[in-house]
């Protein structure tokens, strides 16, 4: 499919990722068109611009953008960078505007892919992977913190015209975007990664911080373990980015492997602006629940369905929603509670 370059890439979800790309899309005179439910953020973008904030670079760009009632019109090509949660609300609408030759492509974290394809069919639905740092400031800011690994595929492997297409665009963004095959390799490698994330979540540490200390390295190696098995177990083969190594955490890797690629995510997250993960500022800035269930508490499920017991998983997925309800607070004694199971599941295994 060769789309018209004239029609703008609609993005829906305006905040740190779908927000980034968009800024840096317009800048280059690509046309693209915002869409967010905040309507503050929507004016500030339109208006005054949009800016990016931090270290890799600084510039305000005015970007077109509505709010979802606002929207008219059909188009080719949708990025979905709404939070997992919203998935489903968002699909609901934005289905009405995909044309019967158009694309969602997924820039979130999770197993998107999955409920888009439902909804839109697999043949219109395209993963993307993202791992740069960045934050939802407030209405018309985001900081940008670090560049990182961002890659695009199609979920059935083979690569179209508009797979291409979209490479090419994501490369104006980040000149070592990777065009892929294996898709789902990154994703479930993000997982597991993301697993380890929330984990830091459960201390007011920094992401460098907590990959640091050693007393915390049983439990990202579990869980990276207990991720890693699910996926062997799926048939999916993860692959790697920015220090973090699938293999590392694949069933019967040496542990000397796990703590290399432990300390090379603490070496990773001390060069960034963004010292916390998005799961910290949801619980700790937005006062906002979590993406826990839809992207880590169903590594669970997925699990007992190949035959992998995950109680790190499910110890985990505990904790935050204690967290969010207020039961615990956010400290290095409440992820002791996640190590210590993380230790004693490790040795049962």
């Amino acid at each position: 499919m060769s789309t018209d370059k004239r029609q703008p890439i609609l993005i829906w979800g305006a905040g740190a990722i779908g927000g980034t790309l968009g800024a840096y899309w317009a800048r280059a005179g690509i046309p693209v068109l915002l869409v967010d439910i905040v309507r503050e953020h929507i004016e500030a973008c339109r208006i005054s611009g949009l800016r990016i904030e931090g270290p890799v670079e600084e510039f305000t760009q005015t970007i077109p953008g509505k709010t979802p009632d606002e929207l008219q019109g059909m188009f080719s090509r949708i990025v979905l960078a709404v939070k997992a949660g919203a998935t489903e609300p968002a699909l609901g609408v934005l289905k009405k505007h995909l044309a019967p030759d158009g694309f969602v492509l997924s820039a979130q974290n999770g197993l998107n892919e999955i409920v888009i394809a439902r909804h839109v069919g697999p043949e219109r639905t395209m993963g993307c992977f993202v791992n740069f740092g960045a934050d939802w400031l407030g209405p018309g800011r985001i900081l940008f913190g670090n560049r990182a690994a961002v890659v695009v595929g199609e979920i059935d492997g083979k690569t179209r015209e508009r797979t291409n297409e979209m490479h090419a665009l994501l490369k104006v963004f980040e000149p070592q975007a990777v065009l892929t095959e294996n898709i789902w390799g990154y994703l479930w490698g993000k997982l597991a990664y993301g697993a380890m994330l929330f984990a830091t979540a459960l201390t007011r540490d920094s992401m460098a911080e907590n990959f640091a200390d050693p007393r915390r390295f049983p439990a990202f190696d579990r869980l990276g373990r207990e991720v890693m098995a699910v996926a062997a177990a799926r048939g999916v083969k993860p692959l790697g980015f920015n220090g973090f190594d699938p293999g590392a955490f694949a069933p019967g890797a040496p542990e000397s492997l796990s703590r290399a690629s432990v300390a090379a995510l603490a070496e990773f997250n001390r060069h960034s602006a963004k010292t916390h993960s998005g799961i910290y500022r949801d619980l700790v800035v937005r006062k906002r629940k979590t993406e826990i269930d839809l992207q880590i508490g169903a590594i669970d499920g997925l699990g007992r369905e190949v035959g992998v017991d995950t109680p790190a998983i499910r110890t985990l997925a505990r904790l935050i929603h204690d967290l969010e309800d207020g039961r615990r607070p956010m400290s290095f004694d409440t992820l002791k509670i996640l190590i210590d199971a993380c230790a004693s599941a490790s040795k049962a295994a």
